[in-house]
């Protein structure tokens, strides 16, 4: 007898999807997350299960965990107080940013401030060229002085981020090294070890964002892995990743930055598993919990990828499953505003107290409450039984809007829905827009603990063509960790133009990457058997600020002429144009 657990912990709810092996069935569950003492809920988990269903810790064969642990202590700046070592005269990447507004629409916008204050922040003698080329010696008596300021400021560990390190990292590793020299305990993390991107300031943004949460999620799967242990729990705990995939928890204990996005990306994967099953070619995924609504776009069962995603304040430059979100979940508080406006969000009643009908406390009317008040919701328990809904209280938590408003309690209701839907349109169709596809035919594929609740209403607002909702659509992030692949990325900057001279540098490091690949997914996470690598290249026209990715077949790798094809295909996919004639620039590999 085995069983399979996937867990995924949102704002109200941790979520527990298990695979008897034995039957191949699902059960599901759900208890109240503990956002006090993360991991306490895969502790109150297991415990219920073995009361409700014997399920024994000793025949758990797999475990898979999403989690907010990283996401929460950037927005919640709870990380580790860090520095940042660069090369001298560079040390102002952070505060200069891209040197632009957040919001075009309102002038007084202002960027947030930098995870490390510039008086954090070191420089040290050294000098590659674009090339990597060493133009000025890394001086050792700077990098002693640099961590000697940094100590003194109460840095408790660094980033290394100087130029041109994507091309070259023998200066960073050197700092690493001489630190390590002096101060053993002193954590340092170089930029070109964490994702070796060829602008300085996303480089260096998506290296301290990975060491600012580091020791936090390090010391929370130290302590789940610990946990798991104690009560019998044989197996690895493994982790969901960013970009879709899993890997051990030993392996993001290193790397923390790569699962920062656990929980949102495994909920994508088990929709486009969901596409797959019902044979749907297009889908936007819509996972709506406590405190957010998610949308991702799934094309032929694959969800859409993208760099750049948001965390908080800020963007991160990895691969990740793209996902869009906004304030507005099951928890999100309605209010009306010193105008006389009803405002739907962003802060949420969360897992405690929760929606006033709950009965766990909140007062203040949400989306649930509001959907409990028009008869939508309460006529059975909610989570699996982890709910009993109090209509009497959704109601007397909605009469202060309804006063406010100047209308009924039923009407105040539909109007916090409305509201509700308003905004997560707003962003699905703008998704859509971006992207060029067309509503129409599309199918939501809803999930979630109140996406069902709301798909229909979006959908009718984008004009979708059906609504999917899963058989356990409250796990089914969950349930994505379960059946979610070992996955990788490796990548390396070349920046050469796409001729004939560079294809024997194209072929070697394909080849390299795929090595390193491999010796990842077989000595790092234990893998025996079949492996599918797949090939892409970000590539733009000479003069470009941006680039895209364009997939690649080993067949492409030794013709430039068919690399070019796919790119000017793809530009002209995505943006309706396309100059054969131009010439093109390899960046990444």
């Amino acid at each position: 007898m085995a069983y399979r657990i996937g867990v995924d912990i949102g704002g109200s709810f941790a979520d527990f999807a298990v695979l008897d092996e034995r039957d191949q069935t699902v059960r599901s569950l759900k208890v109240f997350s503990r956002p006090d003492r993360p991991g306490e809920e895969v502790l109150e988990g297991m415990r219920q299960l073995t009361v409700r269903d014997g399920l024994l810790a000793k025949d758990v064969s797999y475990f898979t965990h999403g989690t907010t642990v990283g996401v929460n202590a950037v927005i919640q700046r709870k990380g580790l107080a860090l520095g940042l070592i660069t090369t001298r005269h560079f040390e102002d990447v952070l505060q200069l940013a891209r040197y632009k507004i957040p919001d075009m629409y309102d002038l007084l916008s202002k960027r947030p401030e930098p995870l490390v204050p510039r008086w954090r922040v070191a420089g040290v003698a050294e000098r590659l060229d674009a090339t990597g080329a060493v133009e000025t010696p890394l001086d050792e008596d700077s990098v002693r002085a640099a961590w000697r300021r940094l100590k003194d400021a109460g840095c408790e560990g660094a980033v290394v981020s100087l130029l041109h390190s994507y091309r070259n990292p023998v200066h960073e590793h050197a700092v690493k090294r001489i630190i390590a020299n002096l101060d053993p305990g002193f954590f340092v993390l170089c930029s070109a070890d964490v994702w070796p991107i060829v602008r300085e300031y996303e480089r260096t943004l998506t290296a301290v964002i990975g060491g600012f949460v580091q020791p936090r999620v390090t010391q929370y799967l130290g302590a789940l892995q610990d946990a798991l242990s104690s009560i019998g729990v044989p197996c690895e705990l493994r982790v969901t990743k960013s970009n879709g995939g899993v890997m051990t928890a030993e392996h993001a204990k290193s790397n923390c930055l790569q699962m920062i996005l656990s929980g949102t990306a495994a909920g994508v994967i088990g929709a486009a598993f969901i596409a797959q099953q019902c044979g749907v070619a297009r889908a936007l995924s819509l996972d709506i919990g406590g405190t957010s609504a998610d949308v991702a776009l799934i094309a032929d069962g694959r969800p859409h990828y993208a760099t750049g995603e948001r965390i908080g304040a800020f963007n991160i430059h990895i691969p990740s499953v793209s996902v869009s979100s906004i304030g507005a979940g099951g928890g999100t508080i309605a209010r009306v505003d010193e105008f006389g406006v009803l405002k739907v969000g962003p802060e949420s009643a969360g897992s405690q107290p929760g929606p006033a009908c709950y009965g766990r406390g909140g007062t203040r009317a949400t989306v649930t409450d509001a959907f409990v008040a028009l008869g939508l919701l309460g006529h059975s328990e909610l989570g699996y039984s982890a709910v009993s809904i109090d209509r009497d209280r959704a109601l007397a938590a909605i009469a202060p809007i309804a006063t406010a408003l100047g209308t009924d309690i039923p009407r105040a209701a539909q109007t916090i829905v409305d509201v509700a839907v308003s905004g997560m349109f707003a962003e699905a169709s703008g998704v859509l827009s971006r992207n060029g596809v067309d509503a129409r035919g599309l199918a939501l594929i809803a999930f979630g603990g109140a996406g069902p609740m709301v798909a229909g209403f979006l959908a009718r607002e984008l004009r979708a063509g059906s609504v999917v909702v899963p058989r356990v659509p409250g796990v089914l992030s969950a349930l994505g960790g379960l059946i979610a692949d070992l996955k990788h990325d490796v990548m390396r900057t070349i920046y050469a133009p796409l001729d004939a001279a560079a294809l024997p540098d194209i072929a070697r490091v394909f080849g390299e990457l795929e090595a390193s690949a491999l010796d990842w997914l077989r000595d790092g996470q234990g893998h025996v058997g079949e492996a599918r690598i797949e090939r892409s290249a970000e590539m733009r026209y000479r003069g470009q600020s941006f680039e895209i990715e364009v997939p690649l077949d080993p067949a492409d790798l030794a013709d430039t002429a068919r690399i070019a094809a796919r790119f000017h295909e793809d530009h002209h996919r995505i943006y309706g144009h396309a100059d054969e004639d131009a010439p093109i620039q390899l960046i990444t590999l």
